[in-house]
């Protein structure tokens, strides 16, 4: 195996945001598609997000229901996949919940000048991985699988999502739309300006459309395109 399969997840508003610009959190979802993305963790070998995701929303990245967890104990796994962190130039807060919570590894990627100031940070939470200058998201894939990663969710935020999109790395993309608009321009978008490799030439593949209450899961399926 040279990469785990990828998938990508992310809620929306109509107007593409995954957040306002306020300091709360902005709830996108419902009920019935957290059970739903909770049911897909506990499918997956590990969970990535970024340094901005860590700090915005502090998530523990664990599966919740009590019935899964046992489920993957009993396969032999543990409770909650591996978590992954895609680190910025700022050291991680080792305080944060996705380090506290849960027995399960957590491994954080930095760019090769900042491997020392991000295990200075967590020495005592994380394995701190040196993915290269620029930071090589192929190298980040390849250590995954290595450590038995054979299924990765990529749950952004739109910094991650653009760099696993415009590299060509998503196999599956999950996006749930909300119905409503945020319609602020300081607002986080789900992708940054970037060249993609889908575009009206080549077009993702539709594989499921489900409404959930009053939010819609689209599951795309991007064209597949050989290794670079």
């Amino acid at each position: 195996m040279t990469r785990p399969f990828v998938l990508s997840s992310v809620a929306v508003s109509l107007d593409g945001y995954i957040d306002d610009a306020t300091s709360e959190r902005l709830l996108l979802s419902n009920d019935e598609d957290f059970d739903r993305v909770d049911a897909v963790r506990a499918t997956c070998d590990a969970i990535l997000v970024g340094a901005g995701t860590v700090r915005a929303d502090d998530p523990r990245l664990m599966v919740r229901a009590a019935h899964r967890r046992q489920a993957r104990v009993a396969a032999g796994r543990p409770e909650s996949p591996l978590k992954a962190v895609i680190a910025g130039h700022r050291p991680l807060d080792p305080a944060a919940r996705l380090f506290t919570t849960g027995d399960t590894a957590k491994v954080v990627y930095a760019t090769t000048p900042d491997v020392p100031v991000q295990r200075d940070a967590l020495a005592e939470v994380a394995s701190v991985v040196d993915a290269g200058d620029p930071l090589d998201l192929r190298a980040v894939l390849a250590d995954l699988a290595e450590r038995g990663v054979e299924r990765l969710m990529v749950e952004g935020g739109g910094t991650v999502h653009t760099r696993f999109l415009a590299a060509g790395l998503v196999d599956e993309l999950h996006v749930v739309t909300a119905p409503f608009f945020v319609g602020d321009a300081a607002a986080p978008r789900f992708v940054n300006p970037a060249s993609f490799p889908y575009d009206a030439r080549n077009r993702m593949r539709l594989l499921e459309v489900r409404p959930m209450g009053d939010v819609i899961l689209a599951r795309y399926q991007p064209v597949r395109r050989p290794e670079a």
